[in-house]
């Protein structure tokens, strides 16, 4: 069960920190709490500019409020992150 009080109550995490933990809480599959958006979607729908969020998703990582992994398509290129609410 994730305790989202926790990160209410951090008075360390800036607001937008705490709107993208939102947001990825809310698009995470509930078996697993993870989910896949890129950062123009998050960004587009939490309305922030791209260094914004991926400022905020560095200070979730660096409070291990998430975790990240890369992906790879099958051809080796790049594609959006896999982020796991911890």
């Amino acid at each position: 069960m994730i305790d989202r009080i926790k990160v209410y109550a951090d008075t360390e995490l800036t607001h937008r920190a705490k709107l993208v933990y939102l947001y990825l809480l809310e698009r995470a599959d509930r078996k697993n709490n993870t989910c896949f958006p890129s950062i123009k979607t998050i960004s587009r729908e939490v309305v922030l500019s791209e260094s914004s969020v991926k400022r905020s998703l560095n200070e979730l990582l660096e409070r291990n409020y998430i975790a990240k992994e890369h992906r790879f398509r099958n051809n080796g290129g790049k594609s959006s992150n896999l982020y796991c609410i911890l």
